[in-house]
């Protein structure tokens, strides 16, 4: 079982990453705004950390500014998901999320001393043709497209930055130390958001709480899975092209559920769905080609 769980918790966070952006995406229609948004999820996520402290490692007060810089990478790349979701579509923003991959086997070349096989570059260039298809519109069925695939592109970029560098400091101070550590910084970083709610907390619509808290709460587990994964395991190009499929999920999900969470976004037509089928075939040949 223990060989399997590098290929199952990616998945696994991939599935869970779509419901948690579905829930959000409701709140953000609801007036929750980025900033409320983030600040609960950040409180969620570092609780949902903390879970790993039993785990044990090492901690190295001389070292606190590597988890204080991991943690400023996450706050960017999560403040331009909430962007990418507040603009745009979730079938747009989250296929695009996918570039992450490419970042990461960029970033993996030039700040690990290990590089990355053919193989996983090949894998990679699948995902991304994969999110290309995945992310084509029939013209009218997209809101903010351009500000869409920006944010999330740079929202990727901040991602992959974050993944390489907890595979190559998490392991001198172990699971239990490096990222609860690291999500409270991030806690303590996001006291920053609070000038910048356009109302309080208290003030968030009775509506959007259920709706905010399971987002917040989803997005969190997804991001203790994947990360706990990456920390243990290592291998962030691998993990990131198992992970991408939450591209697929996340068109799939839109079109045959999005109406349990009022998602607005409208049905694929036939020609536009023979281009993301072609893209989904896509995504899992780069898959197998990770697993085989």
């Amino acid at each position: 079982m223990n060989a399997a769980l590098p290929v199952l918790l990616p998945l696994l966070a991939a599935l869970v990453y779509v419901a948690g952006v579905l829930l959000a995406k409701r709140s953000a229609e609801l007036g929750v705004g980025i900033w409320r948004t983030a600040f609960i999820s950040n409180l969620i996520t570092a609780a949902l950390f903390a879970l790993l402290l039993p785990f044990g490692g090492t901690f190295h007060a001389d070292l606190l500014w590597q988890p204080a810089l991991v943690a400023v990478f996450y706050l960017l790349g999560q403040l331009l998901n909430f962007v990418a979701l507040q603009h745009g579509d979730v079938s747009v923003a989250t296929p695009v999320m996918g570039l992450k991959i490419i970042f990461v086997a960029v970033f993996t070349t030039v700040l690990l001393t290990t590089g990355v096989s053919l193989k996983l570059w090949a894998a990679a260039g699948l995902s991304s043709l994969a999110i290309a298809l995945l992310n084509r519109t029939d013209g009218g069925a997209h809101q903010h497209i351009g500000k869409t695939i920006l944010y999330a592109g740079s929202s990727a970029t901040m991602f992959a930055i974050f993944d390489v560098l907890v595979q190559k400091w998490a392991p001198a101070w172990g699971l239990g130390r490096f990222l609860p550590v690291m999500l409270g910084f991030v806690a303590l970083f996001s006291a920053a958001f609070v000038p910048l709610f356009h109302a309080p907390l208290r003030t968030v619509p009775r509506a959007a709480w259920p709706w905010l808290l399971g987002g917040c709460l989803f997005i969190g587990l997804q991001s203790l899975i994947f990360v706990s994964a990456l920390a243990r395991f290592g291998g962030a190009t691998t993990a990131n092209v198992l992970y991408s499929s939450r591209g697929l999920w996340s068109v799939v999900a839109v079109w045959a559920i999005g109406h349990w969470f009022k998602n607005r976004e409208q049905q694929l037509g036939a020609r536009l769905l023979r281009w993301r089928l072609a893209g989904a075939a896509l995504m899992m040949a780069a898959i197998l080609l990770v697993l085989s």
